[in-house]
């Protein structure tokens, strides 16, 4: 970690504690490891508040804030302790000696000794920020040191007589992107726009699904990521209607689309990019059509993304389209305005439009406000653009016949700024020029 980004963690925390208040402590605890199979565990990923707090990305760390501690007292990181044995076996460790100058967190211990010191930070706390409901084991621990604790009233000792969720703040802190999170974010972006394009300009009849998927992969990895943003969705034919299709399995067979959603993130930051483009590298006049509606909602709604906005308008703005121009399929029968208040639509798309991206692919922040009006549009927010239409085979609407078996959606990732927006994933291609070009068509 440099200099420059252990300042960056400092102030987030720094905010973090003048949100909590005085009279507060907040601890965040990680997620244990899980075991996949056998003497095997999953690949770790770190919490993402203490990755937003600290940059910490190791197993069993604990970060508490104490804001009314004095100066070189407020953080404090447990981590694992060095063990020779251990890191021979599972990798190095920074134990608790350098990672108080790594993290630059003010004091780090052992995780050992988490149950000794916790009670005596919480002393003098009126409030217990803490994320519960997650781990029972964590509940359970977190319990066992407030009734320590509360063990000292009888000595006059405050102790917390609440416990409150801090994402409540890490989430609105974490939906404004700053300059170094943003820089991170369009890596990410330009690391999966050429993996997408490297998997147009492989495909054709006879691959398989799960060929692509590892084609993408590579593209991810070889870049230095530091993972798959969620599990990919390579979807042939029919495959492509399934929202979230991840058996990758099938061939890809001449004549069909093939919808890629897949996304890698850089230092933990994600990007999240669909696109749908015909196997053989040609789309087909009916593919066009329906394309070409996809394509015009998600720059519709792209269209809407600048300050002031609300995010129920972008998906408006895709619902008005899509509706449109399945009535110029003929696919939908009557007057826009009824169709829009009936939703007609749904049987054909069935999702929202758009979600925020960040440290977690459906990133943290609400979608209203404390007064439950939907949410405006600020400058650093950023958020997936993602409309679709999808015609599967057990849809009992005759009119879709001839549409049966396609699955189109397009994804950009949209940042608001102080003139309006910034399309991170715009240089992969999305017209059908683009896309033919791509495929080699």
């Amino acid at each position: 970690m440099t200099i420059e980004q252990a300042a960056l963690y400092v102030r987030r925390r720094e905010r973090m504690m003048e949100s909590m208040g005085q009279g507060s402590v907040g601890v965040w605890m990680s997620p244990p490891v899980r075991v996949r199979n056998h003497d095997v565990d999953y690949l770790y990923r770190q919490t993402s508040d203490i990755l937003y707090l600290s940059g910490c990305a190791e197993p069993e760390a604990v970060l508490v804030l104490c804001p009314e501690r004095p100066e070189g007292e407020r953080s404090v990181l447990f981590v694992r302790p060095r063990d020779v044995d251990r890191e021979i076996w599972f990798g190095r460790r920074l134990g608790p000696e350098r990672a108080r100058e790594h993290y630059g967190v003010d004091v780090a211990y052992s995780v050992e000794e988490l149950d000794k010191k916790l009670p005596d930070l919480l002393g003098e706390a009126e409030r217990l920020f803490l994320r519960t409901g997650l781990e029972p084991e964590q509940d359970r621990r977190a319990l066992e040191w407030l009734e320590q604790v509360k063990r000292k009233r009888r000595l006059g000792v405050v102790t917390p007589s609440q416990i409150v969720d801090p994402s409540r703040i890490t989430d609105e802190m974490r939906l404004y992107k700053d300059d170094v999170e943003l820089a991170w974010m369009r890596k990410a972006a330009s690391i999966n726009m050429a993996a997408h394009k490297a998997a147009m300009a492989a495909a054709k009849p006879g691959m398989h699904e799960y060929e692509l998927a590892a084609l993408l992969h590579y593209s991810f990895e070889r870049q230095g990521c530091t993972g798959t943003a969620y599990q990919s969705i390579v979807g042939g034919g029919e495959n492509a209607t399934i929202l979230h299709y991840t058996e990758n399995q099938d061939p890809l067979r001449d004549g069909e689309l093939v919808l890629i959603d897949a996304g890698c993130e850089w230092n933990y930051y994600a990007s999240d990019i669909t696109r749908t483009f015909p196997v053989n590298g040609r789309f087909t006049s009916m593919q066009r059509d329906v394309y070409q509606i996809v394509l015009e909602a998600l720059d519709a709604a792209i269209a809407v993304c600048k300050p002031g906005a609300l995010m129920q308008d972008v998906h408006q703005a895709a619902l008005r389209c899509l509706t449109q121009g399945l009535i110029s399929l003929k696919v939908l029968e009557g007057d826009l305005e009824k169709l829009l208040s009936s939703r007609a639509y749904e049987t054909f798309y069935m999702h929202r439009t758009s979600h925020w991206l960040g440290l977690d692919v459906h990133d943290a922040g609400g979608y209203y406000d404390a007064q439950g009006n939907h949410r405006v549009l600020q400058p650093g927010m950023v958020l997936t653009v993602e409309p679709g239409l999808y015609f599967h085979s057990y849809h009992d609407v005759q009119s879709a016949e001839p549409f049966r078996g396609i699955g189109i959606r397009i994804e950009d990732n949209i940042l608001i700024t102080p003139e309006g927006h910034e399309n991170l994933t715009l240089q992969t291609p999305r017209t059908i020029e683009q896309v033919e070009v791509a495929c080699g068509g």
